[in-house]
């Protein structure tokens, strides 16, 4: 049994981890269906192309307002609020059985934006109930999964929306996605977490949303990856937008884009069964820096006109894009306070998937301005220098963290201990050495002995050395003056000291001490 499929038993073991994986199926298949056949339903009511491309506005627009959004997350219990948005949705969209007519549009558009903002809640709880519900040391297996899961949706969801939009309209797909809410909800209710009732805040919306974001930006490990992931998207974007001028250079249709995103899609699902294991292996700052760099390229190599560099860059697109994705939603849930994860994971959405539409749009613009193929290599050219700073940043304590909360966190293995759990980490020294109490160095001739800074104006003080060691104690001498002051050539007996109440023990006869 491979690594890979052993983590995904692991992660099936899991009774949580398993029913939340089936929701996520569940729901996505519903909301997949439905990103495609809204907009070919304005399309067939007003056959306007840019009309039809407000509907995939509406639905990332709120994605803007992620970390006010994301403070519902941490008001009130994750598990109701899964499931009260999953209803609320259900019953949306039944209200698009009324859509049969241009002028009634405003209320498609309407249940798109508020979809789009009962999603980025839905997603900051889930992100909150899933690091509570699932093992820690599943979290990556879980995410990548999770990954595995939303993109093998994107594969299957669009077709068959689109045949049952085909055959009876607009309102069946409503009411489709609408059928796998209610579905999901009850899968959701299944699941078994303790959840304690959150205290009331203390300060108001706007200011909890901003301790999310000053969370994330503060953190050592977590801001790195999340910039890294924003701007990682953003590339993503552009050369999505710049997709049909490299369509156009092969000589194909623009239908052929059907097949280069079927096997970006393939690429993603991989990725995202091998990615609890590389994780674990590579560490998150390495592993996200390695799907960066395999995009950057990718995407660079675009502009080469050839087949099947355009389908080998575009599975090689589908597996590293998500490197990035997977290893900052899993250092978010592995590494934010319980009562912050969600305005956290709100706002780490937000810097990660807010880019990508922006560069969709300005992909847009600039194709009509220029060639596409030095744009392509220019966005490769960025993403590898998005590599290079990622490695830059402190990355041993996050590849610690990725291994389980017991490795991550040596001091829990001594409970035992509290001074041993507790001491603090020792100052390197000038020579980049750990300073370790009772070290004895050899000192090259001429150079001065390393020092270190203290308080104070020009002070200076030798490194700690070995304190001296402690005297021997010296050992008593025997007082012999009583066999001292014995005639010479008297033999010495010694007496043996029997404890009152004990008899002596008889030696045996015959032994050859008389």
């Amino acid at each position: 049994m491979t690594t890979s499929t052993w983590a995904v038993v692991r992660v099936l073991r899991d009774r949580n981890a398993g029913l939340y994986l089936a929701g996520v199926v569940i729901s996505g298949f519903g909301t997949s269906a439905l990103w495609l056949a809204s907009g070919v339903w304005v399309k067939e009511l007003t056959g306007s192309d840019g009309l039809a491309a407000l509907c995939l506005l509406a639905m990332w627009a709120p994605t803007l307002a992620g970390p006010l959004l994301g403070t519902l997350a941490d008001r009130v219990r994750r598990k109701p609020l899964l499931i009260g948005a999953n209803l609320l949705l259900a019953a949306l969209l039944l209200t698009l059985f009324a859509v049969d007519s241009p002028s009634r549009l405003w209320l498609l558009y309407t249940v798109l934006f508020v979809y789009g903002a009962a999603g980025v809640v839905h997603d900051a709880a889930e992100s909150a109930l899933v690091a509570a519900a699932v093992d820690r040391s599943l979290l990556g297996d879980f995410n990548g999964l999770r990954m595995t899961a939303t993109e093998g949706m994107k594969l299957v969801a669009p077709l068959a929306g689109a045949a049952l939009f085909a055959a009876y309209g607009g309102p069946s797909v409503a009411l489709l996605d609408a059928v796998t809410f209610v579905l999901a909800t009850g899968v959701y209710a299944l699941l078994r977490v303790r959840e304690e009732r959150p205290q009331p805040p203390t300060s108001g919306r706007r200011a909890r949303a901003v301790e999310g974001i000053g969370y994330l930006w503060n953190h050592a490990r977590l801001r790195p990856l999340v910039l890294a992931g924003g701007t990682t998207m953003f590339c993503a974007g552009l050369s999505g937008a710049l997709l049909y001028a490299v369509i156009d250079g092969l000589g194909h249709s623009p239908a052929y884009a059907g097949v280069l995103y079927a096997v970006q899609g393939l690429g993603s699902v991989t990725i995202g069964l091998a990615s609890g294991p590389a994780l674990r292996r590579l560490g998150g700052h390495r592993f996200a820096a390695c799907g960066i760099a395999l995009t950057g390229v990718a995407i660079a190599a675009r502009a080469v006109p050839w087949d099947p560099v355009a389908l080998v860059c575009s599975a090689a697109i589908g597996a590293g894009l998500p490197c990035v994705l997977i290893t900052a939603l899993t250092a978010v849930q592995r590494g934010t306070p319980n009562d912050l994860l969600g305005r956290t994971a709100a706002t780490a959405n937000t810097l990660l998937f807010t880019p990508n539409v922006l560069g969709l749009a300005a992909g847009a613009a600039l194709v009509e301005l220029t060639d596409h193929r030095p744009l392509l290599l220019t966005l490769g050219a960025v993403l590898v220098t998005t590599t290079a700073r990622l490695l830059q940043s402190p990355a041993s304590a996050d590849r610690t963290a990725s291994k389980s909360p017991s490795d991550a966190n040596p001091a829990s293995h001594n409970r035992s201990s509290p001074a041993l759990a507790t001491a603090p980490a020792p100052a390197a020294s000038a020579s980049g050495l750990p300073a370790i109490p009772g070290e004895y160095r050899q000192q090259a001739p001429g150079t001065a002995l390393p020092t270190t800074a203290t308080p104070g104006p020009l002070k200076a003080r030798r490194a700690p050395t070995a304190p001296p060691p402690s005297p021997r104690p010296t050992p008593t001498r025997r007082d012999t003056s009583a066999v001292r002051s014995l005639p010479v050539g008297l033999p010495v007996r010694r007496s043996r000291t029997v404890p009152p109440g004990c008899r002596p023990f008889p030696r045996p006869r015959g032994s050859w001490r008389r």
